[in-house]
């Protein structure tokens, strides 16, 4: 084959590679539009139809929001887009472009939603249904649009450009805020629908991270035997878990020690650890929580 023949045929491979490229990207986007319009829908549905009309907020930006739009009689999605704009710069600057853009999009889904469902009446005037399906439906929504690389309330931005600058965690920083939020909700709306607004805050945050990490929750598992080989071996037919093997020195014996680590469900969890114990019942087992696993060989598994 001529020099000029195989350069076409790179030529021409790559071009396919680019094409592919393109389409994936245009369907990652398409998901994820969809996806934050779905999720900023979801939260509008239940900031209009469960927490304002009985005066419960949620926190951010969003309850700042709920207060002022309760103080001079202005539209709720007004508040949430205008208040949101600073944010959305602040994202832009440090975060990046596309989570802007998402950001940005999503809010605009979310104040279009409120405006819509103004006129709708709510669900329900009970104080606990509205606290308790109110926080799981906004956790749902935010949840949703997190996953998919946007956000709803530009207090995360804040704390995370806040963080630079003070002595605190972004997490630290946004329950300040938050305090002062309900605090001054207990002013305006009575202590009673401020501390209703702190359940509901708590649910949804609950609600956020079963969405966000999903329920099949993923774990590691790291162990230290001297029957590392037969125990990774069953790991990997009874479960049908994929293992790898670390070497490792411990610091106070100064042995060689083989490692395996490997990455299950929760639901695995006391298989695995019987497993192990049928080998050596005094081997070291760390566990961890993992927020998410992409890539390798990590599937769903039958139980053998």
């Amino acid at each position: 084959m001529s020099e000029t023949n195989i350069q076409a045929l790179m030529n021409e491979g790559a071009t396919k590679l680019k094409v592919r490229s393109k389409k994936a990207r245009r369907r990652l986007f398409l998901q994820r539009i969809l996806f934050v319009t779905i999720g900023a829908i979801i939260m509008g549905v239940s900031l209009e139809l469960f927490l304002v009309p009985n005066q419960i907020l949620d926190g951010g930006i969003t309850g700042i929001s709920i207060i002022l739009s309760h103080l001079t009689g202005f539209k709720l999605g007004v508040f949430i887009f205008i208040l949101n704009l600073p944010f959305f710069y602040i994202g832009y600057k440090q975060i990046g472009k596309t989570f802007a853009i998402t950001t940005l999009y999503g809010i605009t889904i979310m104040s279009i939603t409120t405006v819509l469902l103004t006129p709708v009446h709510v669900f329900t005037d009970d104080l606990l249904l509205c606290t308790v399906f109110g926080g799981i439906i906004l956790g749902v929504g935010v949840g949703i649009v997190i996953r998919f690389g946007g956000c709803l309330d530009g207090t995360e931005a804040l704390a995370i450009l806040l963080n630079k600058k003070l002595p605190f965690s972004v997490g630290e920083i946004i329950l300040f805020v938050n305090l002062f939020i309900f605090t001054c909700a207990g002013f305006v709306f009575t202590w009673k629908f401020a501390m209703y607004s702190v359940i509901t805050y708590f649910i949804a945050s609950k609600a956020i991270d079963v969405v966000v990490q999903g329920l099949d929750e993923s774990k590691s598992v790291w162990i230290i035997s001297n029957e590392i080989d037969e125990i990774g071996e069953a790991i990997m037919a009874r479960l049908g878990r994929g293992v790898t093997y670390l070497n490792g020195e411990g610091a106070f014996s100064g042995q060689d020690k083989k490692v395996i680590f490997c990455v299950i469900t929760r639901l695995e969890e006391a298989k695995l650890k019987s497993i192990v114990e049928e080998f050596d019942d005094h081997a070291f087992i760390a566990v961890g929580n993992i927020s998410e696993v992409r890539g390798g060989r990590f599937k769903k598994k039958d139980i053998h």
